[in-house]
C-alpha cells in the first residue's frame, strides 16, 4: 500500500510488473493496462467482462502503447469529457488472475484509482509480494481489542468505548457501548461507516451524519428501558473506496450519475465494506446475537453469512433533504433499501 501510494511498481509472484497509474512519475510507459470490469464497460470494451462483477481483472491493449497522460485518461473518468475518443481497446487473455485480483485490492485499500500498467518500460525497483499477503493482511481474525475506556458522550453520559487493533491494518475501529452489557438482553446494534464529511461536517449530500446521531439517540432509549446498544464505527471510507475516491465519485455524480453509476466508472465496486471485521469486533466484546438497526437486507445477509446471528432487523429511516433525495432513491431503487 506505501509503494503504491508513492507510485513505486509491484512485484507479484506470478505476474508481470504492475505501476500504479495515479501516483506512477517518470517516463514510463506500457503496452498493456489492468483495469477492473466496471472500468472495461464503462470504455465500452468490444468484448466486455460482464459488468456486475466490480471485482473482476480485465487486461487490455490499446492501438498504441499507453504513456502516463493516456493511462491516466484511462484509469479516471474524471477525465472522461475531456479525452472522449479513447480506444480501441481490446481485452486480452489473463494467465495471472489471482495476482490481478491481489494488485486491484491494494489499489482499493490503499485510496488510488484500480488501474496499472503491465511490464512498463523504465520502471523502478519493485516491493515484492505474494498475492495470499492481501489476504493476510485484510484477515479478520488477527483483530484484537487494544484499549477500553470510559467515554461520557451527549447521549448518554456513562457510555465506554472500546479500541480494536490489527497487526497490519492501520485502521483501528472502535465500538461504543451504551447501557449495561447483559447476556439477558439482545443489543440493539448499528454498523456505521465512517464517514468525514457527513459524520464531521455535516454534510447534506448523504444520511451517515443524522443516521449516527438517531442511532447513538435510539441506544440510550434502550438504556432507559433496561436495554443496551453498540455502535460499530468502522474505518471503511465510501462503503470501503476511500475518502479520495469518495469525493471523485461526488465529482462524477455532480455530472448527473447516481452512486452506483458513479463508483463503476471508476472501476470501483458499489460495497466494499469489511463485514468480517464486524463480526470479528461483536465476537471480541462476546456478542452472540443482535438486533441489528439497517434499512438494508444486503447488510442483514452480509452480517449473517460471517456468523453473526441477527434476532431482528430495527428499520432506521430518516428524512431526506434536497442534497441527498436521489442518493436516498438511488439507496432504495438500485440498492434495495427499505425505505
Amino acid at each position: 500500500m506505501d509503494a503504491l501510494r508513492h507510485g513505486w511498481p509491484l512485484a507479484i509472484e506470478g505476474a508481470p510488473l504492475l505501476q500504479p497509474v495515479e501516483t506512477a512519475f517518470g517516463e514510463l510507459a506500457g503496452s498493456a493496462m489492468l483495469i477492473s470490469a466496471t472500468r472495461a464497460a464503462t470504455l465500452k470494451l468490444a468484448n466486455q467482462i460482464e459488468a456486475a462483477a466490480p471485482r473482476q481483472p480485465v487486461l487490455m491493449r490499446g492501438a498504441d502503447p499507453f504513456d502516463l497522460p493516456a493511462a491516466l485518461a484511462v484509469a479516471d473518468p474524471a477525465l472522461d469529457m475531456a479525452n472522449p475518443l479513447k480506444g480501441p481497446f481490446k481485452a486480452m487473455a489473463l494467465e495471472w488472475e489471482e495476482q490481478a485480483r491481489a494488485a486491484l485490492d491494494l489499489a482499493r485499500l490503499a485510496g488510488v484509482l484500480p488501474a496499472f500498467l503491465v511490464d512498463p518500460e523504465n520502471a523502478g525497483e519493485a516491493v515484492a509480494l505474494n498475492a495470499a499477503d492481501v489476504g493476510a493482511f485484510t484477515d479478520a481474525a488477527r483483530l484484537q481489542i487494544a484499549s477500553r475506556a470510559r467515554l461520557p458522550v451527549a447521549a448518554a453520559d456513562d457510555a465506554r468505548i472500546v479500541a480494536f487493533r490489527s497487526p497490519d491494518d492501520t485502521r483501528e475501529h472502535v465500538a461504543l457501548i451504551i447501557g449495561e452489557q447483559s447476556a439477558d438482553r439482545i443489543p440493539l446494534v448499528r454498523l456505521h461507516s465512517e464517514c468525514l464529511t457527513g459524520d464531521i461536517l455535516g454534510s447534506l449530500k448523504c444520511d451517515c451524519g443524522p443516521q449516527l446521531a438517531a442511532a447513538l439517540q435510539a441506544m440510550a432509549q434502550e438504556a432507559d428501558k433496561g436495554g443496551w446498544g453498540i455502535l460499530l464505527y468502522m474505518r471503511q471510507e465510501g462503503r470501503g473506496i476511500g475518502i479520495i475516491n469518495k469525493l471523485r465519485a461526488y465529482r462524477l455524480q455532480d455530472q448527473g450519475f447516481d452512486t452506483v453509476d458513479a463508483n463503476t466508472r471508476l472501476g470501483l465496486p458499489d460495497e466494499a465494506r469489511d463485514f468480517p471485521t464486524a463480526a470479528r469486533m461483536l465476537k471480541l466484546l462476546n456478542v452472540g446475537e443482535i438486533r441489528l438497526m439497517t434499512n438494508n437486507p444486503a447488510k442483514v445477509a452480509a452480517l449473517a453469512a460471517v456468523g453473526v446471528s441477527i434476532a431482528e432487523r430495527v428499520p432506521h429511516a430518516l428524512p431526506d433533504n434536497p442534497h441527498n433525495a436521489h442518493y436516498l432513491a438511488t439507496k432504495r431503487d438500485r440498492s434495495g433499501h427499505l425505505l
